[in-house]
C-alpha cells in the first residue's frame, strides 16, 4: 500500500464528510423554509416575497450536494478495491497489471463526474453573465424587519461562493454624496430585469399583484399595486 493511496482516500474521505455536513447545512435551512410557510403561507404574496424561489435553489443545492456523494464514494470504492488484498501475492499483482488499465479508466471516468446538474451549471452561467448589468437587489439582511430594495449594477458572481458582488451607483448618504454603495449579495437576494430586447421576457402584471417599482430620479424601490398591466 503506498503513501500515495492513503493520501487520496484520506482526501476523499474529507471530501465525502465535507458534503455530508453540508448536506445537513441544507436540509435545516430547507427545514426552515417549510415551517415558515407553513405558519405563514401567505407570506408568498408580499412584494418581494423570494421564499419559494429560495426553497427550489435549496433543493437543486442539496440535489448536486448528493451528485457529488455519488462521484466521491465512487471514487473511494475503485482506490479501496485496488489496495485490499486478496489471494495470494502473485495473484494479486498480475490482477493489479491485467486491471490496472480498466481501474485508471474507471477512476477518470468517475473522476469526471459533474458535480453539479446540467439545469444548475446552465443556471449559474446565466447569473455570471449577468456582469455588467442592472438588476433588483435586496440589500438587507434576510431577518431583518424592512426590506430595502435598490437598483444596483452586478460587477461580479462568484460560481463557488453563489455571491453578486454589486453596486449601488447612486451615491449614498452615509457617503457624504462622494462614493458608491457595494454589496456582496447572495443570489436569493437578486432579481434579474427582463431583456430590453425580448418583450417576451417581461412577465405579466395583472391588476392587483404586487410588485417593485422604481423611485422616480433614484435607485430606491418601493413596494407598490399594478392597477392597470399594460397594453
Amino acid at each position: 500500500m503506498s503513501s500515495v493511496d492513503i493520501s487520496e482516500i484520506l482526501d476523499n474521505s474529507k471530501e465525502l464528510d465535507r458534503l455530508r455536513k453540508e448536506q445537513e447545512d441544507v436540509i435545516i435551512e430547507i427545514n426552515k423554509m417549510h415551517k415558515k410557510l407553513q405558519s405563514t403561507p401567505e407570506v408568498v404574496e408580499k412584494p418581494g416575497d423570494n421564499s419559494l424561489s429560495r426553497l427550489k435553489m435549496l433543493y437543486i443545492h442539496a440535489k448536486d450536494l448528493c451528485e457529488s456523494e455519488v462521484s466521491v464514494s465512487s471514487q473511494l470504492l475503485v482506490q479501496l478495491d485496488a489496495i485490499m488484498p486478496t489471494g495470494n501475492q502473485g495473484q494479486q499483482h498480475r490482477r493489479r497489471i491485467e486491471g490496472g488499465e480498466q481501474k485508471k479508466k474507471r477512476m477518470k471516468a468517475d473522476s469526471e463526474v459533474p458535480r453539479l446538474s446540467p439545469s444548475m451549471r446552465n443556471h449559474l452561467e446565466a447569473l455570471a453573465n449577468l456582469k455588467g448589468e442592472q438588476v433588483a437587489a435586496r440589500v438587507t439582511q434576510e431577518d431583518a424587519g424592512k426590506d430595502e430594495w435598490f437598483v444596483v449594477k452586478v460587477t461580479h458572481f462568484d460560481k463557488e461562493t453563489r455571491e453578486f458582488e454589486v453596486l449601488d451607483e447612486e451615491p449614498g448618504d452615509d457617503e457624504e454624496g462622494t462614493g458608491q454603495r457595494k454589496y456582496k449579495l447572495p443570489m436569493s437576494h437578486i432579481i434579474p430585469f427582463p431583456k430590453r430586447n425580448d418583450p417576451t421576457s417581461a412577465p405579466e402584471f395583472p391588476s392587483g399583484k404586487h410588485v417593485l417599482a422604481v423611485y422616480p430620479e433614484t435607485t430606491a424601490l418601493y413596494k407598490a399595486t399594478v392597477v392597470q398591466s399594460r397594453k
